[in-house]
C-alpha cells in the first residue's frame, strides 16, 4: 500500500513538473538561440544538466533550512505608498520574475524597432557559458515552487529525486525541439515572449503576495495558475486563427 501511495505521489510531481516545465522550455529555447548554431545543442544539454543538479542541490537545501526561506528577512513600511515584509522565497520570486519581464519586453522592444537580425547579432555576442549560466539560474527560480510543493507533497526524498530526474529528461528531449520550431516559424517567437511576459508578471505577483506588499493602500494578489493557463490558451488559440486567417486572406486573388 506504502508503494502505491510512493508510486502515485511520483506520477503526481511528474505531471507538476511537466506543467510548470512548459514556460522553462520557453526561456531554455529564446536563451539558447543568442548563441552560435553550432553552440546551441549544448548549451541546451549543459544548462538543463546544470538546472537538474541545482534543482537537486536546491531540494536538499529547502529541506533542511525551510524555516529561513520562509522568515522575514527585511520589512518596508512607507504607507500609504508602499509596505510589505520580504522573506527568501518572496525575492527570489520577484527578482526573478522581474528580470523575466525585462527579457521579454528587451526582446519586443527590438521586434518592433525593426532589427529583424538582433537575436541573431545578439547570438553571436552571446557567449555560451553565459548562456548556460542564465538557464541554470533561471530553472532555479521556475522550479522554487515545484521544489516545495514536492515537499509538502511527500517525504520520500527519492521520489522527489525521480521526478526531479525525469522533468529533466523530459526537458532535454524537448529542448531542441521547441528551439528548432521558435528558429522556423519566427512568427511564434513572439507569442512565446508574450508568454514568458506573463510568467513574469506571475512570478512577481506572486512574490508580491507572499510577502504581504501593498502599493498605494492596495494588496498585491497572485496571479491564479488557472488564469494563467487560461490567459496562455486564448494567446495560442488567438494566434492560430489569425495565422490561418492571414493565410486565406493571401489565397485570394
Amino acid at each position: 500500500m506504502e508503494w502505491i501511495e510512493l508510486i502515485s505521489t511520483l506520477l503526481m510531481l511528474v505531471a507538476l513538473e511537466a506543467v510548470l516545465g512548459i514556460d522553462n522550455l520557453l526561456y531554455i529555447a529564446i536563451e539558447s538561440g543568442r548563441v552560435e548554431v553550432s553552440e546551441r545543442q549544448r548549451v541546451q544539454q549543459f544548462g538543463i544538466i546544470g538546472a537538474v543538479v541545482m534543482r537537486l542541490v536546491l531540494l536538499l537545501v529547502l529541506v533542511q533550512l525551510i524555516a529561513l526561506f520562509q522568515s522575514s528577512i527585511f520589512s518596508i513600511q512607507w504607507e500609504p505608498v508602499i509596505s510589505g515584509e520580504f522573506n527568501g522565497h518572496s525575492l527570489i520570486a520577484m527578482l526573478g520574475g522581474a528580470f523575466i519581464v525585462y527579457t521579454a519586453i528587451k526582446e519586443v522592444w527590438h521586434m518592433l524597432a525593426g532589427d529583424l537580425n538582433h537575436a541573431s547579432k545578439e547570438g553571436k555576442r552571446k557567449n555560451a557559458r553565459s548562456a548556460i549560466l542564465a538557464i541554470v539560474l533561471m530553472n532555479v527560480v521556475f522550479s522554487f515552487d515545484s521544489v516545495l510543493t514536492a515537499i509538502a507533497l511527500t517525504d520520500s526524498m527519492l521520489v522527489m529525486i525521480t521526478s526531479i530526474v525525469i522533468s529533466g529528461v523530459v526537458m532535454l528531449a524537448l529542448a531542441n525541439r521547441v528551439a528548432a520550431f521558435l528558429q522556423k516559424n519566427r512568427a511564434y517567437e513572439v507569442l512565446g515572449l508574450f508568454i514568458l511576459l506573463l510568467v513574469g508578471v506571475m512570478l512577481l505577483s506572486e512574490g508580491g503576495h507572499l510577502a504581504h506588499l501593498t502599493l498605494f493602500g492596495g494588496e498585491v494578489h497572485a496571479l491564479n495558475k488557472t488564469t494563467f493557463y487560461f490567459s496562455v490558451t486564448v494567446l495560442i488559440l488567438v494566434d492560430l486563427v489569425q495565422s490561418r486567417y492571414q493565410r486565406r486572406l493571401a489565397q485570394k486573388p
